[in-house]
């Protein structure tokens, strides 16, 4: 053996003697991203689009230059006008590091759509991509210590993300409103139940779809809300004697989901509840929808002393609901006028003997103030009759079955 060869042998053992040393994860550099067996690293970068910003300002803030964010803006042609881009869409930048410009940028448009831009030398092209949604069903529990917020943000956290979770109480005040007043109702100890359907995207964020059973717990007794289809193919809730949860009167002048979201999980959207001055006090911001809490017709839509603005409306049982301190009144509010069932009919305001922006409500019944949360609690429901009645204990029967089952995703047996 020659003297080079020898050399080189002795180096051929010293590098394969040092890779066993190492111990070189050799076997995993085939599972490995494209980047990652060329030794490349990936990064990426989020951004928001600010108000009044192009995006051709944005992508130049996240690297790409000036040709390169002219070329990736024209392959959106057909698929996005880049002068109707929404203000707060996120966007996000990729890359390597065998290169400082940017290779990949994702337009995250909505939860259900992305467009995804990638460059090829100094070519960039566009495709859209729907984001994937897996839906399950699932059971959360609650208990009521200050809101309901509160109940589902303890029972809730661990199956949906914190948009969703709001979301879920929402739609529960929807669909209890004509039973319960949600922001002045509910005691400590009051428990919930909810059986409903939640889809789930990659990045983990979750979206509420149908409540298909719930139970609101209050003083010992339970109020259960059941879907049920009508032949029409018209969605409503019965609870369990297949009476509808719909009855001839809302339980509160102002929609839960408009009060609860401006003052927390903690601090609650009621001033005060029946004190000598006969009415309820609901905070909420200037402006707030004010409704009408069932069929009937304006009596009075004027100033009024230290109710400041006032809306008056008689119902066809003769009860009458008082609205004070408003801002104004909707469109085409007059004495006179008829009124259905939660119509927007005013606004919150602080006009008036106020301190600051809220809605003093009153129910008179024969003239005299009356605590809404006996006088309407007798509102008449329709029950379900015949075939109907049938089919629903049918779905009843499973629906509640389902919803005595554990906290979290139902499995199939």
């Amino acid at each position: 053996m020659t003297p080079f060869a020898r050399r080189a042998a002795i180096l051929v053992v010293a590098v394969a003697g040092a890779a066993l040393a190492l111990r070189l994860p050799r076997l995993k550099l085939p599972t490995r991203a494209p980047a990652q067996r060329l030794g490349l690293e990936r990064w990426h970068a989020s951004d928001t689009l600010g108000r009044g910003e192009s995006l051709a300002s944005l992508l130049g803030r996240r690297g790409l230059n000036t040709t390169d964010a002219a070329a990736a803006i024209g392959a959106l042609d057909g698929l996005l006008d880049d002068r109707r881009i929404p203000a707060g869409m996120e966007v996000e930048v990729h890359g390597d590091s065998s290169s400082r410009r940017p290779t990949d940028v994702v337009l995250l448009l909505n939860q259900d759509k992305i467009l995804r831009l990638r460059r090829n030398g100094d070519a960039w092209s566009a495709r859209e991509e729907l984001i994937p949604w897996v839906t399950d069903t699932l059971v959360v529990r609650g208990v009521v210590r200050s809101t309901l917020y509160d109940a589902l943000e303890a029972g809730a956290s661990p199956y949906l993300s914190k948009g969703a979770r709001s979301e879920l109480a929402w739609e529960l005040a929807d669909i209890y409103e004509y039973r319960v007043d949600m922001s002045r109702e509910l005691q400590d100890g009051d428990s919930v139940r909810v059986l409903f359907e939640r889809s789930t995207n990659p990045s983990n964020l979750h979206r509420i779809g149908r409540i298909l059973a719930a139970g609101l717990e209050r003083g010992g007794n339970e109020v259960t809300a059941i879907r049920f289809v009508h032949a029409d193919g018209k969605a409503e809730y019965f609870d369990a004697a297949g009476k509808s949860l719909r009855a001839s009167f809302l339980r509160a002048p102002v929609s839960f989901r408009r009060i609860s979201s401006v003052f927390g999980r903690r601090k609650h959207p009621v001033l005060g509840i029946w004190r000598a001055h006969k009415g309820t006090d609901y905070a909420a911001p200037s402006g707030t929808p004010v409704r009408a809490i069932g069929d009937g017709s304006v009596i009075f839509a004027g100033h009024k002393g230290g109710y400041g603005n006032v809306l008056e409306i008689r119902y066809r049982n003769g009860f009458v609901s008082r609205y004070g301190h408003l801002k104004g009144f909707a469109a085409g509010i007059r004495v006179g006028r008829a009124v259905a069932q939660g119509e927007t009919v005013a606004y919150v305001g602080t006009t008036g003997l106020s301190t600051g922006p809220h809605l003093h409500f009153e129910l008179l019944v024969k003239g005299v103030q009356r605590d809404p949360r006996y006088a309407l609690r007798a509102s008449a429901a329709v029950a379900l009759a015949g075939k109907e009645r049938a089919a629903f204990d049918a779905v009843g029967r499973v629906a509640l079955a389902q919803l005595d089952r554990a906290a979290g995703p139902l499995r199939q047996p």
